[in-house]
């Protein structure tokens, strides 16, 4: 696995990269082809708090953790042991997925730099967004950690969103 670690307003140092490195390689028993997979690692502190952002591109999925603590070492084991627990929870979901069809679902997230603004948006995302059906997008949004996840019905061919409702179950928002 090729990790990439980069630090958001700090030096990361090595032993910082050897304990990322280490903790990470604890997930390559879940992956096929863990030589091919790139693991994009961010570490940010901001006051007293440690976060550690970790996302792994696969094939068809993309795998996400963010977690925050006081402490850099704890941050790095439950975002880790959350990516861990994501993984075989979906196991079977995602194999059934990948035999059900070859087509490649997943989307590549394209970061840009955070601007600080007077504007309510602090962040912006470009994804591409790719045909799957609804059980397809609700995966993927429990994969991603999200509260909600666009994607292009494969069903109707127009774009909708899904999202998780907080009295339980799922929504569908669909463009006309």
């Amino acid at each position: 696995m090729e990790i990439i670690i980069r630090g958001d307003k700090l030096e990361v140092t090595k032993a910082m990269k050897d304990y990322i490195n280490e903790k990470l390689k604890k997930l390559e028993k879940y992956l096929e082809k863990s030589d091919d997979v790139r693991a994009n690692v961010l570490v940010k502190v901001k006051g007293h708090l440690q976060t550690v952002e970790i996302t792994i591109p696969l094939r068809n999925f993309i795998i996400r953790s963010e977690e925050t603590q006081e402490d850099f070492y704890a941050a790095v084991d439950k975002a880790i042991d959350v990516m861990e627990r994501q993984i075989r929870k979906n196991k079977t979901k995602i194999k059934a997925k990948e035999n059900k069809t070859k087509i490649d679902f997943s989307f590549i997230d394209i970061e840009e730099e955070e601007e600080p603004s007077e504007t309510e948006i602090i962040k912006r995302k470009k994804i591409e967004v790719k045909p799957m059906d609804e059980e397809e997008a609700i995966l993927q949004l429990e994969l991603l950690g999200h509260e909600f996840y666009l994607f292009k019905n494969i069903d109707t061919n127009k774009e909708a969103v899904i999202y998780k409702r907080k009295n339980g179950g799922y929504g569908l928002i669909e463009a006309e």
